[in-house]
């Protein structure tokens, strides 16, 4: 029996992931759809953690906890799933205050779920922050739906313009629901940068600050096993948005594979692959991806 021999675009993808020791996966695009599981991603999942390759989960939907998301990927394929291997937009921006504004006050405009992240830290809300004697440090802007409101918006905005930092949990102008196209919370976030003349510091893609985040979690897991030091070129990113995704990534050192279950089609990966920032190989899903890693 003869073997098929590969084509360009297996050496390519081949010869992308040879040196790769963990991933960083982008969820909506890669494993799931328009709520929906891609077929295969759940099985890819599972063979990572067959050959024990570290990976994370990096999303900017928000309006949710970790657990959470979890819970509801877990009852969409039937696979168990860590909150600690998901990073959302808001799990990174808490991590962010955290360090950058440890025990001071701060003004968080997110869904009642996604506020679980900061805890331990010092919420107030838009009323306790008008009513405090002090400013709050920071205010952070994300997914809080109906809480997005013109009063509590202006709240914001008093805030910022006296000093606090102005921390965005992501920039998205819109996203894909099962309703179609939806507007974002980015796009307000667009209003605040012009009201205030600054832009915000993002925590959610394309943003450092979300992929660093996810290196350092990895990198922290393969001490853990001894193993040696994690270097930004051993990790891969696996996305569906060329900009978002694979140019963000990249830009912080990451390799990134482009693939073809979410946002882009065939074509537009064309184009992509001439463009600045272009993805290190692309491939038609994340199980295609998986599997040209090789491996037990």
């Amino acid at each position: 029996m003869t073997s098929t021999p590969a084509s360009d675009g297996e050496r390519a993808l081949a010869g992308a992931l040879d040196g790769v020791r963990a991933f960083v996966l982008d969820a909506d695009g890669v494993l799931m759809w328009r709520g929906e599981p891609i077929e295969g991603s759940a099985e890819a999942l599972q063979t990572l953690r067959r050959r024990r390759i570290p990976y994370r989960v990096v999303t900017n939907f928000s309006t949710a906890h970790r657990q959470t998301l979890a819970a509801s990927f877990g009852r969409a394929t039937g696979l168990v799933v860590e909150g600690a291997e998901i990073i959302t937009g808001a799990s990174a921006a808490a991590a962010y205050t955290a360090r950058r504004h440890p025990g001071a006050r701060l003004l968080v405009l997110a869904a009642p779920d996604a506020l679980r992240e900061w805890e331990g830290q010092h919420v107030v809300s838009p009323e306790d922050a008008v009513a405090g004697s002090e400013p709050v440090a920071a205010v952070v802007i994300g997914d809080a739906g109906d809480g997005l409101s013109f009063r509590n918006l202006d709240i914001a905005y008093g805030q910022l313009h006296a000093g606090a930092e102005f921390v965005a949990i992501h920039r998205n102008l819109w996203w894909m629901t099962p309703k179609g196209h939806t507007l974002d919370s980015g796009a307000l976030i667009v209003g605040l940068e012009a009201a205030l003349g600054r832009r915000a510091v993002v925590c959610g893609k394309p943003s450092p600050v979300v992929f660093r985040q996810a290196v350092a979690e990895l990198s922290a897991e393969v001490r853990s096993r001894g193993e040696s030091p994690l270097r930004r070129r051993d990790v891969a990113m696996i996305g569906d948005d060329p900009v978002a995704d694979i140019a963000a990534a990249r830009r912080v050192g990451l390799r990134g594979i482009l693939v073809l279950t979410g946002k882009v089609d065939a074509a537009a990966a064309a184009a992509a692959a001439t463009a600045r920032g272009r993805p290190d190989a692309i491939a038609a899903s994340l199980a295609d991806v998986i599997e040209a890693a090789g491996g037990p």
